[in-house]
């Protein structure tokens, strides 16, 4: 099979900034433009070289996902991994490379490019860019590994990673498969990934109030991470944060037929609740790809653990 990986070109301080975390399980790899990335399917690599004159590719990741959000969002789901130290410093930067008057008050909406398992080379693995790669490209460029130059990438980015100290998680330890056939490499999402993919399953409206405001929503847990839930878009659902409080409480359960069920212990505890009540017994909305809707074990899950009844 072919496997397709892309040369995104970025700054020094983006580059900076991520390296020096430790054990970062995903970044951001961001457009200060409201631009659509289709370029990749989950699984293919995405790679970062630094800009003219030092041509040379010293990183990447798993490409994951892309949407376009608010910077705000952005800087809400992936934090330090988005190659800057605070929200403030991500809009500062926005102004200085988007044309036109704007100032660092303003939510821009970005292209979000995540990656997930992201590797940063030492600087004597650094690889030089292919011959094939302009320097007048200033955004990205597409290789496949059906044609000479991209399996001649994909080999040198294998053989990096083999020199590396550090292995990368994602990445078979087998030799025949390092040198082999291409193969697509399994996202492992993390938090930021999480967020941004149920987001996006969900249409960015509220399963249960079909509330459509982005900085309003959720994507919440079914079974939450630290309990042995997973990252996966099958364990989470988005909601309204007001409704994500009590889900998390226990207050209100999504059961294994998409229902919204409410406890009584809203009215008992707190004298309240009317509106939640009036939502209890309708069906939630689902993503329409049935790996993304709620996972039935983790709805049954929090029922029989969480949900107060």
């Amino acid at each position: 099979m072919s496997v397709r990986m892309v040369i995104g070109v970025t700054d020094g301080d983006w580059y900076n900034q991520l390296r020096t975390i430790p054990d970062l399980p995903e970044v951001n790899f961001w457009s200060p433009s409201a631009t659509s990335f289709k370029a990749l399917q989950p699984g293919e690599l995405f790679l970062f070289k630094l800009h003219s004159p030092r041509n040379y590719i010293v990183g990447g990741g798993v490409f994951a996902h892309s949407n376009l959000m608010p910077c705000s969002l952005a800087w809400e789901a992936f934090g330090f991994a988005n190659g800057v130290a605070s929200l403030q410093e991500m809009r500062a930067r926005l102004v200085k490379y988007r044309s036109g008057k704007s100032d660092n008050r303003s939510d821009f909406v970005i292209g979000c490019r995540v990656l997930t398992q992201p590797f940063f080379f030492q600087q004597e693995n650094w690889i030089p860019v292919p011959e094939s790669f302009s320097p007048n490209i200033v955004s990205i460029k597409t290789y496949s590994t059906d044609q000479a130059d991209g399996k001649a990438l994909w080999e040198a980015v294998q053989y990096a990673l083999a020199k590396d100290d550090q292995p990368v998680r994602g990445f078979s330890d087998s030799q025949q498969n390092r040198y082999g056939t291409p193969v697509l490499v399994k996202p492992r999402l993390g938090q930021g990934a999480f967020r941004v993919l149920v987001t996006d399953s969900y249409s960015r409206r509220c399963a249960i109030s079909g509330e459509r405001t982005l900085p309003a929503l959720d994507a919440a847990h079914i079974r939450p991470f630290s309990d042995g839930g997973s990252h996966d878009p099958s364990n989470g659902v988005l909601l309204r944060r007001d409704i994500h409080s009590l889900f998390d409480l226990g207050y209100v359960t999504i059961t294994p037929d998409y229902r919204f069920e409410v406890s009584r212990k809203i009215k008992e505890e707190y004298e309240n609740g009317r509106h939640y009540y009036a939502l209890s017994g309708a069906e939630i909305s689902v993503p329409h790809e049935l790996g993304k809707r709620p996972n039935n074990d983790a709805l049954v899950w929090h029922n029989e653990n969480i949900y107060k009844g």
